[in-house]
């Protein structure tokens, strides 16, 4: 008899359950602890009653562990300085979409070399998500796949739908699982009216297929995510602007959802140009002096040093804490941006106590 599947699989390998890779990696107190405050902290910020800004901040993309580790040792050090004004929680994304192909990120290709090896990408990915959190500092991610979050969900505080999966009802359904809030972005045409579907999808329950802890097909029930909430992160024009954030503000209130979204500074609001995150970031400043309290946070991202690099490369060639994917602001400038942000956020908390 003819072969019927598989025509076009060259292979198959099998991965370690969820509760198989948790028993290797467990999470201790502390860390359950900054994961657990860190989502309160984001509820807190949605609901209004925590005036203060949300920032996530970090890499477009993580690709090297000790440049991962490095930068989060110096943002733990700042988020602790800035806590009474600014809410700060790192950018951790292990997987990137791609319009055609490309590199798909560390839990996919954590060695950089076309060799797929996705159980170090799990392990690791995993492991530096704790040792994140060890430092006191929450985690943000991005979920692509659909079966990554039984993997690490239980160590990230913030996730988002990204501009390309937002109309996926699979992504839909997964959001309204998840144990954190979700941001969802609007679409890379710049239309808002779909991710106000998604939020509104999320909210409700869902049952779908999936893998339970210890890997076996099943049918997830879920009970809906009431903390979806919606990101601009522009299209083919910036929609950070005062004029935009109404807009959005209007088709939120017609959806019947509260008048709560976050600002990506990055992406087609900044041109991919990383300094332009600067430009974006302080008007977002000045909405928010101005009395704007829509606004709840925005994202950021950030590295070591400035912009990006060539990929694919010989890993071996690779710039320390540069960017592999989307340009990226420097530490530096990235903690003087914070100091900004707290020195106004300061004057406006103090306004609304």
């Amino acid at each position: 008899m003819e072969q019927l599947h598989d025509l076009r699989v060259s292979t198959i390998k099998r991965l370690p359950s969820p509760r198989a890779l948790k028993q290797q990696l467990p999470v201790d107190d502390h860390t359950a602890s900054t994961v657990c405050s860190g989502r309160h902290e984001v509820e807190h910020i949605l609901n209004g009653t925590d005036n203060r800004l949300l920032v996530i901040v970090g890499p477009c993309s993580i690709h090297s562990v000790d440049a991962a580790l490095d930068y989060a040792g110096k943002l733990s050090g700042i988020r602790k300085e800035l806590q009474n004004e600014l809410c700060i929680m790192m950018r951790v994304y292990f997987e990137k979409p791609r319009t055609t192909v490309g590199w798909k990120g560390f839990i996919n290709d954590p060695h950089l070399d076309d060799s797929y090896d996705i159980e170090h990408g799990l392990y690791y990915a995993r492991k530096l998500l704790i040792d994140i959190n060890a430092m006191g500092l929450p985690a943000a991610t991005e979920f692509l796949d659909p079966i990554t979050p039984q993997y690490v969900a239980d160590v990230v505080s913030w996730a988002a739908i990204g501009a390309r999966t937002i109309e996926s009802q699979t992504h839909r359904q997964m959001a309204s699982g998840l144990s954190m809030p979700v941001g969802f972005k609007n679409s890379t045409d710049g239309r808002l009216g779909v991710a106000v579907d998604a939020i509104c999808s999320a909210m409700h329950p869902h049952s779908f297929l999936g893998i339970d802890q210890d890997g076996f097909s099943s049918v997830i029930t879920t009970k809906g995510n009431p903390c979806g909430h919606l990101v601009l992160r522009g299209g083919p024009v910036p929609n950070y602007d005062a004029k935009s954030i109404a807009g959005a503000e209007l088709l939120l209130e017609k959806a019947g959802l509260p008048q709560t979204l976050l600002v990506d500074c990055s992406h087609a609001n900044s041109g991919k140009r990383h300094a332009q995150q600067l430009k974006v970031w302080e008007d977002i400043l000045g909405q928010k002096a101005a009395g704007n309290r829509s606004i709840a946070g925005v994202m950021i991202e950030s590295n070591l040093c400035s912009g990006n690099q060539p990929f694919p490369e010989d890993p071996e060639k690779l710039r320390y804490g540069v960017s592999i994917t989307d340009e990226c602001i420097s530490w530096e400038e990235t903690a003087r941006m914070l100091r900004e942000g707290a020195e106004v956020m300061g004057r406006v908390v103090s306004k609304e106590v």
